[in-house]
């Protein structure tokens, strides 16, 4: 990594850039190839859908105003949607941005932070910047969130928890009694930042809820447009807390920080598109449920997925994942690697259609066969 000289701020140079997934244009110039399926970003493939695609063009006509009509009204949606009030809702230029801007306004230099070291990147990378001493647990053999260890490390020093639920790059749910029992015990100065980018995937008898704790503990949760709605290239996401950090992040983000294009479009998914929506995830949940059995048959051993991808650990005698992920993106296939989580022989595959499913289960088939 680069290394930066001294009028840049000291924690940049402690800080790693996020690293993307390939595109197709990239892969198939790379690799001179005419089909590329891309299964490496955890992306809708179902999506924009109709009202919301519909909304997003007429937007186009009023950009050269600011969205403020939209913004309120958006935000009113929202609370109606989880039965809170317009105070416990803001937005973000999608839950990257959430997550920078929520790092910014609790972090202190020196103020301690625990993460799950397979997680999602950006929580480490955020809290860095800020001059965090950045706690790492790992996860349970079972890939839950340690919640006994993360207990164990909280100390006076302790300003902030990261949680992602489901688990990125795992899928899992970290068991909603023993994360409620978790927050119960949680001391009044930690405040624990909940990212649920993926849980309108997940079983909500099994999801944790955390909205019953905005108000009676330090807690907010972060939710995004870019997964279930298939917005991520309008970059829209959202926030749930008390009043009072809902006022301190408006505080610390810019106004009106998100487009009214992208408002436009979730405007029109949470009003009109639901059912749409619906159908589609019911499309992923049994495709999904396909991708794992082929996987096991295959010799994998899949973690059980309550998100939009699946997590798998590669067959006995099989090569290493960086191996596994660049024989496929030859043959025009593009799978995330999970060496950069500790993972050196597992893969992430997003849920996509079931023709792109089938198309890389049998260039799967031949890159283990040869």
């Amino acid at each position: 990594m680069a290394k930066f000289d001294a009028t840049f701020r000291n924690e940049v140079n402690v800080t790693q850039p996020y690293i993307q997934g390939e595109t197709e244009d990239e892969v198939a110039r790379k690799y001179h190839l005419d089909k590329v399926v891309k299964l490496g970003s955890n992306e809708n493939p179902y999506a924009p859908y109709y009202h919301s695609k519909n909304a997003m063009i007429r937007s186009i006509s009023t950009l050269n105003r600011y969205p403020e009509d939209d913004f309120v009204n958006l935000i009113q949606l929202l609370a109606d949607e989880n039965g809170l009030k317009p105070e416990n809702v803001a937005l973000g230029s999608g839950a990257g941005n959430i997550i920078e801007t929520v790092a910014k306004m609790f972090i202190n230099a020196g103020d301690e932070v625990l993460i799950a070291r397979q997680s999602y990147r950006l929580y480490r990378e955020a809290s860095r910047l800020m001059g965090a001493k950045v706690i790492e647990i790992p996860l349970t053999d079972d890939y839950q969130f340690d919640l006994d260890e993360f207990q164990q490390k909280i100390t006076d020093k302790t300003k902030l928890i990261w949680i992602c639920n489901p688990n990125n790059p795992t899928g899992t749910l970290t068991d909603a009694a023993k994360l409620e029992a978790f927050m119960d015990q949680l001391p009044d100065n930690v405040w624990v930042i909940v990212d649920e980018a993926y849980a309108q995937f997940a079983d909500h008898l099994s999801l944790a809820n955390f909205l019953r704790y905005i108000g009676n503990k330090r807690v907010m949760v972060i939710r995004t447009f870019s997964k279930f709605y298939g917005l991520a290239g309008a970059r829209l996401g959202y926030v749930l807390g008390d009043p009072e950090a809902i006022q301190a992040y408006d505080t610390v983000t810019e106004p009106f920080n998100t487009n009214r294009t992208a408002i436009a479009g979730a405007s029109a998914a949470l009003q009109f598109d639901q059912t749409e929506s619906n159908k589609a995830r019911k499309k992923i949940l049994g495709d999904r449920e396909g991708l794992v059995e082929s996987l096991g048959l295959l010799g994998f051993k899949v973690a059980p997925s309550q998100a939009n991808f699946v997590f798998a650990q590669l067959p006995d005698g099989a090569p290493d994942a960086i191996s596994v992920v660049n024989a496929l993106m030859k043959n025009g296939v593009i799978v995330r690697d999970c060496t950069p989580w500790g993972y050196p022989h597992h893969i992430r595959v997003t849920v996509g259609t079931h023709a792109e499913l089938e198309f890389f289960l049998s260039k799967l088939t031949e890159v283990l066969t040869n």
